[in-house]
């Protein structure tokens, strides 16, 4: 399955990535600086929950590819079952 993103949800996936991007430098300058445990924490949490919102909604793209080739016959040749085991894999890997 191809990762096929467009238009607003490439934005938006790009811009989560981001900004977990600058939560994960700004944890390791605040391990570094020595700073607050619970400031840490908190950051990093931050930058988890940035990166599976971008994972879920990969995955939730690759969801509406799937229904789409479904519903027009164009599995590529998957069997739909096997489609669906894969995505509930993906789905379940963020969980």
């Amino acid at each position: 399955m191809e990762l096929e993103l467009e238009g607003a949800d490439l934005k938006a996936v790009l811009n989560r990535l981001r900004r977990a991007q600058g939560q994960i430098s700004g944890v390791i300058r605040m391990i570094e600086e020595g700073r607050d445990c619970e400031e840490v924490v908190t950051q990093l949490a931050a930058a988890s929950r940035a990166l599976d919102r971008a994972g879920f909604a990969i995955i939730a793209s690759g969801l509406q590819r799937c229904v789409a080739d479904m519903e027009s016959g164009r599995a590529n040749g998957e069997n739909p079952e096997a489609m669906r085991a894969r995505l509930e894999k993906l789905f379940l890997s963020l969980a």
